[in-house]
């Protein structure tokens, strides 16, 4: 069962932010794993570990640091929250996504996501960086939804449309982006499972049955927190492992972890150059 946080919770976070930093960003920016280094990229940053703020749950998993970096982006005020908090850690949905209506309250009104995933896509291979055009979310078919108990009529409405999950433009941008970088950007449809366990070969087949390229387990509960506050999403995911569809390898977090040195500068510089043209 989903137990969610009061408005005035929120805004209990909220204000407990402003008293560490003056900086009010239009876009905030969701680290995924072994994806953190690209807060060092924060110039002139106020630092606020999770543990600093009421009811934030604070990440347990290797490669999820657990802050928030206020800070300069290209110039522009960004908000950049290093590790991310995982249903599998034995959280709620609704302390999973509090970090999006924290940056909801905030006036952030742009997130970029990012997660380490699993190529399912046979074509995709570890290093390769994907724009996330649309997501499958079976923890909310199967009742997971972030959007479950009372709604939040003051930031969105009862049953929002997620026809177009991923904004248009923003998506275009980074295609623009990433031919000026000469980055290879892949393309696909992300699916969000609970996770701990690494998939096997039978969930694969058939998350690629239904049209899947990419497989984590993060994201698709963010984005549409999100997308029910109206703030317009940009996705990438860093293909960290070779989807395992016949069972002849093992997948690894260290694996993980190691690809993202790979990952990072890429998905660094994708970033800087839609934060320039925003």
């Amino acid at each position: 069962m989903t137990t969610q946080f009061t408005l005035e919770q929120i805004d209990e976070i909220v204000a407990a932010v402003k008293t560490r930093t003056e900086r009010r960003p239009r876009v905030a920016i969701i680290l995924g794993s072994g994806l953190g280094a690209v807060a060092d990229a924060v110039r002139k940053s106020d630092n606020i570990r999770f543990d600093e703020l009421p009811y934030l749950p604070v990440p347990t998993v290797v490669g999820h640091s657990g802050r928030l970096v206020f800070g300069e982006l290209q110039g522009r005020a960004a908000m950049v929250m290093q590790g991310r908090i995982h249903f599998y850690e034995g959280y709620t949905m609704a302390q999973v996504t509090l970090p999006v209506r924290v940056m909801q309250r905030l006036g952030v009104d742009t997130l970029i996501v990012t997660n380490a995933a699993g190529g399912v896509n046979p074509e995709f291979v570890p290093g390769d960086v994907m724009l996330i055009t649309d997501q499958f979310n079976l923890l909310a078919m199967t009742g997971g939804s972030p959007l479950m108990g009372p709604n939040y009529d003051q930031i969105g409405p009862r049953f929002p449309d997620m026809s177009q999950a991923y904004d248009r433009r923003l998506c275009e941008l980074a295609r623009e982006v990433a031919r000026g970088e000469r980055i290879a950007l892949r393309e696909g449809v992300y699916a969000g499972l609970s996770g701990p366990s690494f998939e096997g070969p039978a969930d694969l087949r058939f998350l690629r049955i239904a049209g899947v390229d990419a497989v984590g387990m993060s994201t698709v509960h963010e984005v549409i927190v999100a997308r029910h506050g109206n703030m317009r999403v940009l996705g990438f995911s860093g293909i960290s492992n070779k989807a395992n569809l016949d069972g002849s390898t093992v997948t690894t977090h260290e694996e993980v972890i190691e690809a993202g040195n790979i990952i990072a500068p890429k998905i660094e510089r994708l970033i800087a150059g839609v934060m320039q043209q925003l």
